[in-house]
C-alpha cells in the first residue's frame, strides 16, 4: 500500500505554488512543505527512528504539527499526538505504555518533559521546537531540518494494517487506552470525508480546534490536505479570531465542539464578519438544540451544519446529517458515510427495529484494529467483525441514526472525553477517601463538568479545596471536579455496582 505521506510528493509535482497551510503570518507553499517534510524526515533518521517507532507530539497547532505527521509516515514510523491539557503523571503513562522512543514539544513543556524523562527508560530523544538557544539534552528542532538541508527520502512503503498513529483516548477505564489506527483506516476516512462532502483543492480548513483530537486533525483537515486543499491553523480557540480567519482565508468548512459553536456565536459583533465562503460546518459531541442550529444557519449563511456521530476508534466522522435533512431531520446525526456500516443491536446481539434503543455498533474499513498492547478490551470492543462503541441510540425508518445516551460513565467537558474512572482513581489515593464515585453535572459553558461524591473514612475529613488541590496535581484541569459533594454511602446495586444515575439525581447543597 502507498504510503499516505506520498501524497505530498504528488501535489508537489501537481501545484508547488499552492499554499497547503497558514498561521498567522506565516505561509507554507507545497513545495516548501515538502522540502520542510524531507529534511526532517532525514533528520529523525539520523536520530535512529524508523519503521513501527513511536514519536510523540506534545504541541499546540502549528505547522510543525503537520510537518510531523507526513515525517514520521514518511519513515515508516508512528506519530503520537499528546493531549496538551493532561498532567505530567498522564503524559508519563501515556509516554511509557506507548514505547514512545522520540518527544517533540515546545518551550512551554519542556520542564515538564524533562521531569518525566528520567522515568522513561525508553524516551531517546527530545526535540524541541523554537525558542531560543540550545538545551542540554535537546535537539532543536530548525537543527535537525538545517543539518539534513536539501535531503530527499522516499515514502516507506506501507501495508494496510501498519500503524499510521497511536492515539490515547480517556474510554470508559481508569486508564487511557491507545487506539491503533492503521493506514487503511485513514485512506478509507479520507476517501470517505471527500466523497460525502465534495473536498478538493479549492477547499480551505480552519483548523481550531486541538490537532491532538480527530475533531481538529481529521474533521476534515487530513481530507483536505490529501485533496490538494489549504489547512488555516489557530494556535488555541479564539472566538473572535475564528471570524477574522474565515474571512480573511476565505475558509469553507470547519469543525466546532459544542463549546466552540456556542462561543463563536456570542462574538458581540459576529454580524460585521463576512463568513459566505464556509459551506459547511462539522459538530458532534452532543445533540445540538434547534435554537443553536438555527443560529448557526444564520452566522453562515451559505453553510448547513454538519451533525456527526464518530469515534477515535474510527477515525472521527461516521455519519453526518446533509443539507437536505438539516432541519426534518433534527436531532439526528445522519446517515453513513460510504463504506461503513451502522447496526444496533440488543443485549443479545440481535437488530434492534426501527425506533428502539440499543448498542450503536460499527462496521467498515475505517474501524480501528484494536487497543496497543491491551487483548481484552480490544476483544470487548471488536466482537464478529463489528465495533461495539458502548453508546446508545436508535435509527429511524429512513436509516437516520440519532444519539440516546453516551458511553457508560463518560463526561463531554467542552468537547473533551473524561472517564470518570480516571477521576475516581486519584480520588481514591487520596488518604481520606474511602469511596468516590464522578458523574457529570451540567455547566452553561462548557455542556458538562465533574462532579465528586465522596465518602470518607471513620474519622477523617477534608475539605473541598484540599481535595481539589489534591486532583489538580494529578489530572489535567479540566478532569478537576467542579463540586465535592459529601455522602454517607454510595447507592450500588445488589451486585455492587454504583447507581451513579441517581447520584445525578441528588440535589446540590452539600458540598466538603
Amino acid at each position: 500500500m502507498d504510503n499516505f505521506a506520498s501524497i505530498l510528493d504528488y501535489h508537489s509535482a501537481q501545484r508547488p505554488e499552492s499554499v497547503a497551510v497558514v498561521q498567522d503570518e506565516r505561509h507554507l507553499t507545497v513545495r516548501e512543505l515538502h522540502r520542510r517534510v524531507n529534511e526532517l524526515a532525514a533528520g529523525l533518521t539520523a536520530l535512529g527512528v524508523g519503521r513501527g517507532d513511536i514519536v510523540g507530539l506534545l504541541l499546540y497547532n502549528r505547522p510543525e504539527f503537520l510537518e510531523l505527521v507526513y515525517a514520521v509516515n514518511r519513515i515508516g514510523a508512528v506519530f503520537l499526538p499528546l493531549n496538551y491539557r493532561l498532567s505530567e503523571d498522564e503524559w508519563q503513562y501515556i509516554l511509557d505504555h506507548s514505547r514512545a522512543r522520540v518527544i517533540v514539544t515546545e518551550p512551554e513543556f519542556v520542564p515538564a518533559v524533562d521531569r518525566i524523562a528520567t522515568v522513561l527508560t525508553g524516551l531517546d530523544h527530545r526535540v524541541r521546537v523554537a525558542g531560543g538557544a540550545a538545551t542540554p539534552g535537546w535537539t532543536g528542532y530548525e537543527d535537525l531540518l538545517a543539518r539534513h538541508r536539501g535531503a530527499v527520502v522516499a515514502p516507506v512503503d506501507v501495508e494496510p494494517g501498519d500503524l499510521q498513529r497511536l492515539m490515547y483516548t480517556s474510554g470508559t477505564t481508569s486508564r487511557p487506552k491507545g487506539v491503533c489506527i492503521t493506514y487503511a483506516n485513514l485512506q478509507a476516512k479520507n476517501l470517505a470525508h471527500i466523497v460525502h462532502f465534495g473536498l478538493t483543492a479549492a477547499d480551505t480548513t480552519l483548523v481550531c480546534g486541538p490537532l491532538y483530537h480527530v475533531g481538529g486533525l481529521d474533521m476534515p483537515a487530513l481530507g483536505v490536505l490529501y485533496a490538494g486543499g489549504k489547512v488555516v491553523l489557530q494556535r488555541k480557540f479564539d472566538a473572535e479570531g475564528v471570524l477574522g480567519a474565515i474571512q480573511e482565508q476565505r475558509v469553507t468548512n470547519l469543525w466546532l465542539a459544542p463549546a466552540m459553536v456556542n462561543s463563536v456565536l456570542e462574538v458581540p459583533d459576529r454580524e460585521s464578519y463576512d463568513t459566505t465562503s464556509v459551506r459547511f460546518v462539522l459538530g458532534g459531541g452532543e445533540k445540538t438544540p434547534e435554537p443553536v442550529l438555527r443560529r448557526v444557519m444564520t452566522a453562515f449563511p451559505n453553510a448547513w451544519f454538519a451533525d456527526a456521530y464518530g469515534l477515535t476508534e474510527t477515525v472521527s466522522g461516521d455519519t453526518f446529517l446533509d443539507r437536505e435533512h438539516c432541519l426534518s431531520k433534527l436531532g439526528s446525526v445522519g446517515r453513513p458515510v460510504p463504506h461503513t456500516r451502522v447496526r444496533i443491536v440488543d443485549d443479545a446481539g440481535r437488530d434492534a427495529p426501527a425506533g428502539e434503543l440499543g448498542e450503536i455498533t460499527l462496521r467498515g474499513p475505517k474501524v480501528f484494529v484494536g487497543y496497543w498492547r491491551d487483548e481484552k478490551a480490544t476483544a470487548a470492543a471488536l466482537k464478529d467483525g463489528w465495533f461495539h462503541t458502548g453508546d446508545i441510540g436508535h435509527v429511524d425508518e429512513d436509516g437516520f441514526l440519532y444519539i440516546d445516551d453516551r458511553k457508560k460513565d463518560m463526561i463531554v467537558s467542552g468537547g473533551e472525553n473524561i472517564a470518570t474512572p480516571e477521576v475516581e482513581r486519584v480520588l481514591y489515593e487520596h488518604p481520606a477517601v474511602l469511596e468516590a464515585a464522578v458523574v457529570g453535572l451540567a455547566h452553561p459553558r462548557w455542556g458538562e463538568v465533574p462532579r465528586a461524591f465522596v465518602v470518607f473514612r471513620p474519622g477523617t475529613k477534608a475539605e473541598a479545596e484540599e481535595l481539589r488541590e489534591f486532583c489538580q496535581a494529578r489530572l489535567a484541569k479540566f478532569k478537576v471536579p467542579a463540586r465535592f459533594d459529601v455522602v454517607d454511602a454510595l447507592p450500588r446495586t445488589p451486585s455492587g455496582k454504583v447507581l451513579k444515575r441517581n447520584l445525578r439525581d441528588l440535589p446540590t447543597e452539600v458540598q466538603a
